[in-house]
């Protein structure tokens, strides 16, 4: 499953305590935008209202080799797809547990293209410190044990 595009900051800010697979409803020429790594999930988020859940945030410019498109809004909320049961249970985490839910990557699957998103908690600044200085700490001892063995 090739990544077309991720956001690497909500793995910084977020905890993320489980990912889903959704599909979304695009046009066709904004299938081929993303295709064309047009696209950034940098700043946006889901929203759950009226059972249904929504891509806010995400500016998609449209794709290169298209005409001139009439009536088109690239920072339009589009709509992900997922089955009743995931659904149910996502609004129900959102709403009474306080989780916040976050798209995590664009990516293919066979010809379709699905965002994962991650049911996550937002982290204070300690935990972000805290983060950064176990990562550094796993950088170097995999370092070390690579010079070990040399």
């Amino acid at each position: 499953m090739p990544t077309i595009t991720r956001n690497r900051k909500a793995y910084h800010d977020y905890e993320i305590i489980e990912k889903y697979e959704a599909g979304i409803k695009l046009f066709g020429s904004e299938v081929k935008a993303i295709k064309e790594n047009k696209g950034n999930l940098n700043g946006t988020y889901v929203k759950g209202t009226g059972g249904r859940l929504n891509l806010i945030g995400f500016n998609l410019p449209p794709y290169s080799k298209s005409g001139i498109l009439i009536d088109y809004d690239p920072a339009r909320s589009r709509l992900l797809l997922l089955t009743k049961k995931e659904l149910d249970s996502l609004l129900d985490k959102i709403e009474k547990q306080g989780f916040t839910l976050i798209p995590l990557k664009f990516y293919t699957k066979g010809s379709i293209i699905k965002l994962e998103i991650g049911l996550a908690k937002g982290k204070k600044k300690g935990d972000k410190k805290r983060s950064l200085i176990e990562a550094q700490e796993k950088r170097d001892i995999q370092r070390d044990l690579k010079n070990q063995k040399r």
